[in-house]
């Protein structure tokens, strides 16, 4: 572990006679946020290396001044974080600017809160203006927002509970980071979600879809792809050939890191779902598709299969969780194949499948059996 004991000024000679200001951290310490070991900084602040006159030695003097001042303040922030006190200059910072640089590692949700949130908050935000009653009021906006492409639609219950869940998280990062004061989210109330009814492809819909053209040849392939295996659309994008292995007595699995919760998963792969990306390849498994495709040119797709119902590519998501629940897989294997943490979670993509409760509901009777 790297615990900065020091932090030290010391200059380089530079072109021009001048000396150029570093700051040496010893033993040196960790970014938290790329978690690289950091051992000097350049502050940017040159001297003359000899002043030849009245003018340069104050010039000097002034710079070093400042080249001081700023070893100060990044000591002061190493010792608030080895002693766990706030920085408090941690708390002017740009939250904003901090929020932007945190979206590449995430998926696009993160991006439509972020867009929702610099809205709310006009474009200017700092960590300390991040409390409860800020939140809140966020809360409230997200429950009457427009949708980020609609200037008359409103986003659904739905969507404002995502993206509510995932600004709460956020900030739960932030706590742990020491970027605000208090962990705000235990005093925050959730958005609670409508249950609704969410369309999915039945098992001749879904042959349907198979025998149809398609004007996009690789949206096809990764629609079905999807029905056989799952998939998240953001997971189907980023996947890569050398994320199929073979399992050791035969079959193969696909090892992905998911792209939502960013944990590493296993997912076994059929056959049927191997012949239709076709032999092993390099590089990335759906080359050419992308995100757009899964709107216009996808729902004229669906229409040509003859099927109307408003079908986006998280319901072949749905697809596969109520035909697997249909055909009598227990929902503890749907809920690992489709790597839920929690299996009430599972239970929202299957609870639209009733022939199984069709039929225990007629297990129980009052009228003896003939003999």
């Amino acid at each position: 572990m790297f615990e900065c004991k020091t932090v030290t000024l010391r200059t380089r000679p530079i072109k021009h006679g001048q000396l150029s200001f570093y700051l040496d951290y010893y033993p040196g310490y960790r970014d938290k946020e790329t978690m690289k070991v950091i051992r000097h900084e350049s502050l940017g602040i040159y001297i003359y290396e000899k002043p030849k006159n009245r003018r340069e030695r104050e010039f000097n003097e002034q710079m070093t001044e400042k080249a001081e001042a700023i070893r100060c303040r990044r000591f002061d922030a190493i010792v608030n974080e080895r002693y766990d006190f706030l920085d408090k200059s941690k708390l002017k910072g740009d939250f904003l600017e901090y929020y932007r640089r945190q979206l590449c590692k995430h998926d696009q949700k993160w991006k439509f809160v972020y867009i929702h949130f610099s809205n709310f908050v006009g474009g200017k935000c700092i960590f300390e203006e991040i409390d409860i009653d800020l939140c809140n009021k966020f809360r409230e906006y997200l429950l009457t927002a427009k949708k980020l492409k609609s200037n008359n639609d409103t986003i659904s219950q739905n969507s404002a509970s995502g993206y509510w869940s995932t600004f709460r998280g956020f900030l739960k990062d932030l706590y742990r980071a020491k970027l605000i004061r208090n962990n705000i989210n235990d005093f925050l109330d959730k958005i609670v979600t409508e249950d609704i009814d969410k369309d999915f492809l039945t098992q001749q819909e879904l042959y349907k879809l198979a025998e149809t053209p398609c004007d996009i040849p690789v949206l096809k392939t990764a629609s079905l792809f999807a029905c056989l295996t799952s998939l998240r659309i953001s997971d189907i994008l980023a996947l890569r050939w050398e994320n199929i292995q073979d399992y050791y007595d035969g079959g193969k699995f696909m090892k992905i890191i998911t792209q939502k919760t960013k944990s590493i998963d296993t997912i076994p792969i059929s056959k049927e779902a191997l012949e239709l990306i076709g032999n092993t390849g390099e590089g990335i498994i759906f080359k050419g598709l992308r995100r757009s495709m899964t709107q216009a040119p996808m729902k004229k797709w669906i229409k040509s299969a003859g099927i109307t119902k408003n079908i986006t590519f998280h319901s072949y998501r749905r697809t596969f969780a109520t035909l697997q629940a249909a055909a009598g897989t227990d929902i503890i294997t749907i809920a690992s194949i489709m790597t839920h943490k929690s299996i009430s979670t599972t239970q929202l993509y299957t609870k639209t499948v009733d022939a199984n409760k069709r039929k225990a509901s007629s297990k129980i009777t009052l009228k003896r059996q003939e003999e």
